[in-house]
């Protein structure tokens, strides 16, 4: 699995033809468990799941956590240097994640340009936001949010089920040691623009974590909040 993920990393596609071709690995080593990953997704998304998050327009709510270091970061103290990219992860242990992360991590220096900060948010305890951190060479923090708390108050949080519950530790997952407790509760990936005024200019929030925002798009629409235009954004899962 490291050589699928180190791959597509190093793949040059889109944010999507990466993330497609570290499933494909996954589905060719471990077909149950690629089974139960997409009767897990079919579920979220016929429920909803995500959809009550914040929309493109509204006032991201604030947020202070710690990140791997223990300092306290807040959404207010990053607003004050520019616009916020936002990405919530699943966990340090997550492939999606960690291909999503080293590529948010290539174009920091582009997002700096424009006067824009970017933050990950993760359940995971500090020691595994500074795995997931060192891993994609990411200059910019990733918080801990304990329990999931901030997620929750965005609903953005999803139980993974009793069948993903079974599969995960079998597949060398260990969702209650990174999390420091056995809810199997993960936030639902997304992406957040939010512009100086704390308003969300963009954003994308989509059940199936196999999918994030793409990076050309992320970057069009952060220039765009950069410079005051309008809101940019298109239509994404739960809009």
């Amino acid at each position: 699995m490291e050589t699928a993920i180190e791959r597509a990393r190093n793949m040059d596609a889109s944010i999507g033809e990466r993330l497609r071709a570290v499933f494909e690995e996954v589905r060719m080593l471990n077909p149950r468990f690629a089974d139960g990953v997409e009767r897990l997704i079919t579920r979220l998304t016929e429920t909803g799941a995500g959809s009550g998050a914040p929309k493109v327009g509204e006032q991201m709510p604030h947020f202070m956590l710690p990140d791997d270091s223990g300092n306290l970061v807040s959404l207010a103290e990053l607003l004050a240097k520019g616009p916020v990219i936002i990405a919530f992860n699943r966990g340090y242990w997550c492939p999606y994640c960690r291909v999503n992360t080293a590529a948010l991590a290539e174009v920091h220096r582009e997002a700096k340009a424009v006067g824009a900060e970017i933050v990950a948010i993760m359940p995971d305890r500090q020691k595994f936001t500074r795995t997931l951190k060192v891993d994609s060479h990411a200059p910019f923090p990733i918080l801990t949010d304990m329990d999931n708390g901030y997620a929750m108050s965005l609903n953005l949080v999803m139980w993974v089920g009793a069948e993903m519950q079974e599969l995960m530790p079998k597949a060398g997952v260990n969702v209650p040691e990174a999390q420091g407790n056995d809810s199997y509760m993960l936030p639902i990936p997304a992406t957040f623009v939010v512009g100086t005024d704390g308003r969300i200019t963009a954003r994308h929030v989509d059940p199936d974590y196999r999918k994030r925002m793409e990076i050309d798009e992320l970057l069009a629409v952060l220039r765009g909040t950069a410079s005051g235009s309008s809101l940019t954004s298109r239509p994404t899962a739960g809009d």
